[in-house]
Formats: C-alpha cells, structure tokens, sequence
C-alpha cells in the first residue's frame, strides 16, 4: 500500500501532464468494449466539494473576482503558492429541521460553502459518468449544460436535469448563490433543440400561479429518473471522501476526475459481478 506522500506525487505529475481526460476517456472507452455503452438518454446534475476556507480581506476577494492577484502577495510567492485563487464562496441551501412542536420551519437554511462544484452527465442506462466538468462553487449549472457537457454518443435523445433549486438570493461575497442555477431556460432548451436532444428538465412553477397538476405528474415522473444522478454523488462522497485539500483548479480538476474514474471503476465491477451471477 503506498504512503500519502507516493500517492501525492503520482496525482502530482499527473497534473503536470494534464493527462486526467485522457485517462478517463481511455477508461470510457474500455467500459464500451465492454458493451456498457451510453444508453437510454442522460441525466445531468451537479454537487457542491469543499475546499480549505480563505482568509481574505473585502479587497483581495475584489481582485480575485476580477482575475487578478492582490497587490500584497506578488512579491510574496509562498503566500501566493498556498492561496487559492479559483475555488469561490457561494450559499449551500437546506431543509430546515423539525422543530420540537413537530412544526417545520417554511423557510430554508442558507449555508456558506467554499470550493468547487463537479458537473457531471450519466447515462440512464449503466449509471457511468460519461461527461463531466470542475467549476468554482459560485458557477452556474446550467451554462455547463452548454460547454460540451452533453454526450453526442448516447443511443437515446433524452436529457434529464433539474430546472432551479431555489430563488436566487446575494452570497456573502456579492456573488449569485446556488439558487441561480437553472437547466431550464430558453438558451439551452434552443441548445438542445438544435444538437437533436429531447428536453426531460423538470418545468418551473408559473409565477404566482398554482402549478397545473398535469405538469406536476410530469414532473414527479421525472424526478424518478433524475433522481438516480444523486446516488453517484452519495457514492462518491461515502466512499472516497471527496474533497478538495489541493490549492487551485487545475489540481481540482485532477481531484475530481479521479473521483469520477474510480467510481465508474466501482460501477463497472458491480455490474460485472451481477452479469457473472446471472
């Protein structure tokens, strides 16, 4: 078993190389040969993953939002190797717990999280990680639908995601919270359309209106679908321990995509051992 210093070093160069698409994308291309290729349309969602909080003045998160570094710490490169530069505060939203009279609160808790957010589109079928993306907290999922997130090879149409999670609302840093995630909007909708997917994402609640209850049988039909991308997320989480104790996004991204490998590598021999059983 090697140590925590070897393995470090090996995801090290491994960052240096830039080699993490390549090595998921031969991976991929084993589980296809395998026959587990992308099937019956995709299902896209995305998760928050913390990162080591910064201690940064009102004008450091100033420069940091703009692009560039602080003024303070250009001449001081081992306080610039140890601060990172990418990872964002946005707000995690959350149920309120019951209360003691067994009443539950109307509304939500708004929690402040700081790091990166792992994008990721799964095909319906096996449940494999086929397209994926690392962002700052801050960044919004729906815009990701549209930077190459979707799979061109699935052998179904369909795209599964969720519209919005809750209204957006001003982080503590200036920034939209998660709230301002939306799938569901006429740029991607016009976006599917054009590259030949069928739009599945869930459809908002008419403003101040009442939602019509055939939409909201719709809906609830497809959030038992979407709803199997969350497992992938609790997988990687309970099992890996996922979390961002590196500086930066490419090293980030390296974090991720090895998360995202081993799990489809976890995946592909469950599925190996059903098929064997059979």
């Amino acid at each position: 078993m090697p140590d925590a210093k070897t393995v470090w070093l090996f995801r090290e160069r491994l960052t240096q190389a830039g080699a993490i698409e390549r090595l998921f994308e031969r991976f991929d291309a084993t589980l296809r040969n395998a026959g587990y290729l992308p099937m019956s349309g995709q299902i896209l969602d995305a998760t928050l993953v913390a990162a080591p909080k910064q201690r940064n003045t009102n004008a450091e998160k100033a420069d940091l939002r703009a692009g560039r570094i602080p003024e303070d710490w250009q001449d001081k490169p081992a306080k610039l190797s140890h601060k990172d530069r990418h990872a964002r505060w946005t707000l995690k939203f959350t149920k309120a717990k019951r209360q003691d009279d067994g009443t539950i609160p109307t509304t939500d808790l708004a929690i402040p999280f700081f790091g990166y957010k792992s994008h990721i589109s799964i095909d319906r079928k096996f449940r494999f990680i086929r397209k994926w993306k690392t962002t700052d907290a801050a960044a919004s999922d729906g815009a990701r639908l549209r930077e190459r997130l979707l799979d061109n090879t699935n052998t179904a149409s369909s795209v599964w995601a969720e519209p919005f999670r809750l209204p957006s609302i001003r982080s503590i840093d200036g920034i939209m919270a998660e709230g301002d995630t939306a799938y569901r909007s006429r740029a991607n909708e016009d976006f599917m359309a054009k590259q030949g997917f069928v739009s599945k994402v869930h459809r908002k609640k008419p403003h101040l209106k009442p939602m019509p209850r055939h939409i909201q049988r719709s809906n609830a039909g497809k959030s038992v679908i979407r709803s199997r991308v969350e497992h992938v997320f609790a997988d990687q989480k309970s099992q890996t321990g996922l979390f961002i104790r590196t500086v930066g996004i490419t090293r980030a991204t390296m974090r991720i995509g090895l998360a995202n490998i081993v799990y489809n590598m976890r995946r592909f021999l469950f599925l190996e051992r059903i098929s064997a059983s059979a």
